[in-house]
């Protein structure tokens, strides 16, 4: 996706999230100057694989994992600083050193423990499927106008009166939604205090790094989590996250303008899957859906929750190329398919006796439709040693050109396994 026109490329899931964005990350971040996480918060995880040892990153960007790039934690993210801290740790173990590479946005949004308990309290009765961290609850203190930023921290001394009343509000809350649970303004604060000293150090205005680089012909990529069908305004709403996950999001949450952008690319799986609740047309419920859980290993990296697993879907990923302005896809998981003798493919939706061309807006009809597939030959042979897609066999070959044709889209990456070098670069 680089080349000498493209300094700055968004990476986003095109499907439900979990769509392998982690690993495109880490590929396209060894040509890359800076990694910058633009939104969500630690309810998503990337899992990179380098050689033998695996790497699930909820908070710091993947390209940490390459020695020489510049990873920006942007003002679109909430953040947990436990898990940051956690994760720092973790890569310090491993013998990743993130010194003077790992920067934090001031204007970052931070994930409180009373966050987490208004999360789980409020999933007891709305069930949504929410990973319990307390990123909704944190959106909405962020655009209610009562949210702790990171650049907060440098006024501790300030803060008391601040926090009292978020916590009294907190309680409130709680006590009307039923929760036991209660919050208290010392130990909150004793966090905040704990917090600062390791925090500080590490933040910046962010936006302000990015556009500089970009001004000074870096690559910087700009990396999303979560999946654009899980936009809070274009995704299948209820059933959704609580910030923008599609590529419009990206300029906001880093901190730049939209023209700063010169390339959007789609992350898909091979076939469909979705965590939680919400719709999934082409979700498979008979035997063939729990063989791919199984063949592609489908467990949430955060929750351990096992994802509902279907075909792939065109109409979805249609609809995905349309709100983010995809510039390119890249395919993941095919060797999960490696086995199957006949593919099935959702290319269109019937409603209520009629063709349905589009992806509704309203969950419920969503919810009803009924998907119209086009079965593919399978290749019944192993895809993951192929480096090129001349090595791949025939069959897939045709799977990959049928969905760029239903898709409208050129696939520029092929993933056929986990590791960094299973990779097909178009």
């Amino acid at each position: 996706m680089f080349d000498a026109r493209t300094a700055c490329v968004v990476v986003v899931g095109a499907q439900w999230g979990d769509e392998g964005k982690g690993k495109l990350v880490d590929v396209l971040a060894e040509r890359a100057d800076f990694v910058v996480r633009y939104q969500g918060g630690a309810n998503a995880g990337h899992t990179v694989v380098t050689g033998q040892t695996q790497f699930i990153l909820q908070q710091i960007p993947s390209g940490i994992l390459h020695p020489r790039v510049i990873c920006i934690v942007g003002n679109g993210v909430v953040l947990d600083p436990d898990q940051l801290f956690t994760e720092l740790d973790q890569l310090a173990a491993k013998g990743i050193d993130p010194s003077n590479r790992l920067f934090v946005s001031d204007r970052a949004h931070l994930v409180l423990p009373y966050h987490k308990q208004l999360d789980r309290a409020s999933e007891r009765s709305q069930n949504i499927g929410t990973t319990g961290r307390g990123i909704g609850p944190t959106y909405e203190d962020k655009y209610g106008r009562r949210g702790i930023r990171v650049g907060d921290l440098r006024q501790l001394d300030c803060m008391r009166p601040v926090l009292a009343e978020r916590v009294e509000r907190a309680n409130r809350l709680l006590e009307l939604m039923g929760s036991t649970e209660r919050v208290s303004l010392e130990s909150e604060m004793a966090l905040l205090e704990r917090w600062a000293p390791r925090l500080l150090p590490l933040t910046v205005d962010s936006g302000l790094m990015v556009y500089r680089a970009i001004k000074d012909g870096k690559r910087v990529l700009l990396e999303g989590a979560q999946g654009s069908l899980l936009d809070v305004d274009h995704g299948t709403y209820p059933f959704v996250t609580s910030s923008n996950t599609t590529a419009g999001g990206a300029a906001v949450g880093a901190g730049i303008g939209p023209t700063a952008i010169h390339g959007v690319l789609g992350v898909v799986k091979a076939y469909t899957t979705r965590v939680g609740n919400g719709p999934l047309p082409t979700e498979a419920v008979d035997d063939s859906g729990a063989k791919l859980r199984e063949l592609g290993g489908e467990f949430g990296a955060v929750t351990g929750r096992p994802r509902r697993c279907g075909w792939f879907d065109a109409t979805v990923v249609r609809y995905a190329v349309r709100v983010n302005g995809l510039t390119g896809l890249a395919v993941t998981k095919l060797d999960v398919l490696d086995g199957f003798t006949e593919i099935p493919v959702g290319i269109a939706y019937r409603l209520d006796g009629s063709s349905c061309a589009e992806m509704p807006s309203e969950v419920d009809l969503l919810g009803r439709v009924q998907p119209m597939y086009e079965t593919l030959a399978g290749w019944n042979r192993p895809t993951g040693e192929a480096r090129k897609l001349s090595d791949l066999p025939v069959e897939a070959r045709r799977y990959l050109d049928r969905l760029q044709e239903l898709s409208g889209t050129p696939i520029r990456y092929v993933s056929v396994g986990t590791r960094r070098d299973q990779i097909i670069e178009v």
